[in-house]
Order: C-alpha cells, then sequence, then structure tokens
C-alpha cells in the first residue's frame, strides 16, 4: 500500500495538492518529499531486516501526515471537485488511527533480522 500510494505521488501530484496546508509553502515538493517517504516505509516494511525501524517511520509518518487531513476537513477542500461529509472524514481518522495501530503491532512483534550475507 504505501509503495503504491507513494508512486502516485509522482504519477498524479496534482491531486495530493490541493491538501497540504498552505502555510508549508510549495505544494509540489511536500508532495514528492511524502512520496519518497511513503516508498521508503512500503520497502522498508517488506524487508525483514527494516522492518522494525520503517514499522516506526510509518507511526511517525502516519502522525505527521495526518496534518493534510486535518486541512481538508477543516477547511472544506475538495478532491477532484468533490468535498466530503464528516462522517467520511471521522472514517478517514479511524482508519489511519487503525493504521498508527497496525505500524505498532509490526513495530512492537518485529525482530530485527540482519541477511544472510551479514550473519557471520
Amino acid at each position: 500500500m504505501y509503495v503504491n500510494v507513494g508512486v502516485q505521488h509522482f504519477t498524479n501530484t496534482a491531486w495530493f495538492e490541493p491538501i497540504v496546508p498552505a502555510v508549508l509553502g510549495d505544494p509540489t515538493i511536500w508532495v514528492l518529499i511524502t512520496g519518497v517517504m511513503e516508498i521508503a516505509i512500503g520497502v522498508g516494511l517488506i524487508l525483514p531486516w527494516t522492518r522494525r525501524h520503517a514499522a516506526l517511520g510509518s507511526m511517525i509518518f502516519l502522525v505527521g501526515i495526518y496534518w493534510a487531513n486535518l486541512n481538508m476537513w477543516v477547511n472544506n477542500i475538495p478532491l477532484d471537485g468533490k468535498t466530503y461529509a464528516h462522517h467520511w472524514h471521522v472514517l478517514r481518522l479511524v482508519a489511519q488511527l487503525g493504521m498508527m495501530g497496525l505500524s505498532y503491532a509490526i513495530w512492537r512483534w518485529s525482530t530485527v533480522d540482519m541477511p544472510d550475507s551479514e550473519q557471520s
């Protein structure tokens, strides 16, 4: 999921730009930065020896990135010309909390495994 959405930050940058808080400045750069972060977290979660660190990064990322979702909610910012009712934003918040919980579980129960080539 992370890798897929991260790639979308590069292939459909304009879709993400409206929800970037204006105080951050140029939204394109923030969309690209978060795209790189999402790809890195996704790859990190796939690789056993980086999974624990990536899960911690995921938790931190999800807290930080919620600012954009909250901005969309509070300022009623449309995506693809459509605004969303409050219950959809609440569901998004619940989903975000669920993803944070999953990231915590992965962090908590993952061990740091080294690739066979580095174990000696």
